[in-house]
This record gives structure tokens, C-alpha cells and sequence, in this order.
């Protein structure tokens, strides 16, 4: 019995998580740990804030634009050290690896889920906040000012630079549902929330006070999420396409699991 060949089992065979068309690995590994760096210092300030000023800080988990913000947080550190670790193994061979490709198939599938929720998430936060929650108080303190900014703004143009000026392949559509499961899930943190401290975190999601429009909410933002994700899905496979002349060609890649070698299946005429 004939052994698989090793190309067949690498994950990311063309090293796209970790590499960009218009940067060298080196410089877009600091440029995401410079952003990681900055989301990490935002979710601590607006952590301590909610604590020692507003005295909530116990309801920090319970805000979906939290939670969003740290899973961009988590990808932006998670890549960053990706790409360095690249950049570092690759001295003009055609073996260069990143850590990710190495490890157990389980966080192979957990990073290409994190990215499939950074790459939508954020813009739910943004589109929802300043259609249903904005109002005069958002820019009425220098620190709402900055936080708005950075959780609701910044947040998708982190993405954006995602999306746009690396290589990162188009979400699997398995992910789909996941993340509107994902989604689903959050509904019984904020009720859970309003169990447990009187509160809701967004007024949307409070029955008694939207009745019927609350599944209008819902519904909506579950087709804004399978919007968003094909949307995005698409624009990433237009950047493929317009990259694609402009794509390093020294950038090193394996061989393609899907392609058969020569020896293991001759060419048919």
C-alpha cells in the first residue's frame, strides 16, 4: 500500500494565512502585532474604564461588540506571530513553514473559524451600532469619542486591511452556519445577562419593549450575517483575482494536494 505523500496533508499549502501580495512576510507580521498590540490596549482601557468608572465591568463579557473586538484581538496577534515565524523560516528555500501547518488539525480548524468570524463580525458590529444604537452621546466624551472610534469603527478597518492586502484565502462555506450558530449562542448570553444583573446589553433584545420588531431584529441580523459572509466571500475571491499579477512569485509554496504527481498517474492522451 502506497504511503500519502506529505504535500497532501499541509494545511495552507501556498502559505497564504501568513503572507501577502504586497508585503513581505516580516513587515506584515509587524504591522498585525502593531494592530494586535493597539486592539489589546483598548479592550484593557475599556475593560478598566468599565470597572473603576462606570462600574460594569462584571457585564464586559456580555457585549457582542466585546467579544468581537477581542476575537479581532486574537486574530491579529495569531497571524502576526504566523507571519514572523514564516518570514523567519524562510531563507529562499521552497520548505518555508509556519508553526500552524505543524500543529494538530483541531487548531488548524479553530484558526480558519477565527477568521471566518473576524472577517464578518466586525462589520455586523459596525453596521448595527450606527443604525440602531448611535445616537448625540456617542462623541459627547473624549473617551466615548476614542472608544466608539476603536470598537466601531477601527474594528473594520482592521478587517479591511485583512481582507484586502494579505493573502488570505476565501472562507470555506462550512463556516457559514457556524458563525450563525455562533450568533444564535450570543442571544442566550444576553439573556443570561438580563437573568442575572436586570440588564440587557442591547435595548434591541429586550421583548418587552420591542415585542414583535425583537424577531425582526433577529431575523434581520442572521440575513445580514449570510449576507456579509457571501459578500465578503466574493470580494476576497475579486482581490485573488486582481492580485494575481501583482502576487510575489518568490513567495515559496507546497505542492497541491489536489495535483497528482506524473509517476502516480501518467498523462492520458
Amino acid at each position: 500500500m502506497s504511503t500519502p505523500s506529505t504535500s497532501s496533508v499541509i494545511f495552507d499549502y501556498e502559505n497564504k494565512y501568513a503572507t501577502s501580495y504586497l508585503l513581505p512576510p516580516n513587515i506584515l507580521g509587524v504591522i498585525r502585532l502593531l494592530l494586535g498590540k493597539y486592539a489589546l490596549g483598548t479592550n484593557i482601557v475599556v475593560l478598566i474604564w468599565s470597572g473603576a468608572v462606570l462600574d460594569d465591568a462584571d457585564t464586559f463579557f456580555s457585549y457582542f461588540t466585546h467579544l468581537s473586538y477581542i476575537g479581532v484581538t486574537a486574530w491579529l496577534w495569531a497571524s502576526g506571530i504566523q507571519s514572523i515565524a514564516f518570514a523567519n523560516s524562510w531563507k529562499g528555500g521552497r520548505d518555508a513553514r509556519y508553526p500552524l501547518q505543524s500543529w494538530p488539525r483541531a487548531l488548524q480548524f479553530l484558526h480558519e473559524l477565527l477568521f471566518s468570524t473576524i472577517a464578518t463580525f466586525p462589520f455586523i458590529v459596525t453596521i448595527v451600532y450606527w443604525a440602531l444604537l448611535a445616537s448625540s452621546k456617542s462623541f459627547s466624551s473624549p473617551y466615548l469619542a476614542w472608544s466608539n472610534i476603536s470598537l466601531h469603527i477601527l474594528n473594520a478597518g482592521f478587517v479591511l486591511f485583512e481582507l484586502w492586502c494579505t493573502n488570505l484565502p476565501p472562507m470555506k462555506w462550512i463556516y457559514l452556519p457556524i458563525t450563525v450558530v455562533i450568533l444564535g449562542l450570543y442571544l442566550g448570553v444576553a439573556y443570561i445577562t438580563y437573568a442575572t444583573r436586570g440588564i440587557y446589553p442591547y435595548d434591541f433584545l429586550n421583548p418587552k419593549k420591542q415585542g414583535a420588531f425583537l424577531a425582526i431584529y433577529i431575523t434581520g441580523i442572521t440575513i445580514g450575517q449570510v449576507l456579509v459572509f457571501v459578500v465578503v466571500r466574493y470580494a476576497i475571491i475579486l482581490r485573488e483575482r486582481l492580485a494575481s499579477k501583482t502576487l510575489k512569485e518568490d513567495i515559496p509554496r507546497h505542492a497541491d494536494p489536489n495535483e497528482k504527481s506524473s509517476e502516480a498517474k501518467p498523462d492520458l492522451l
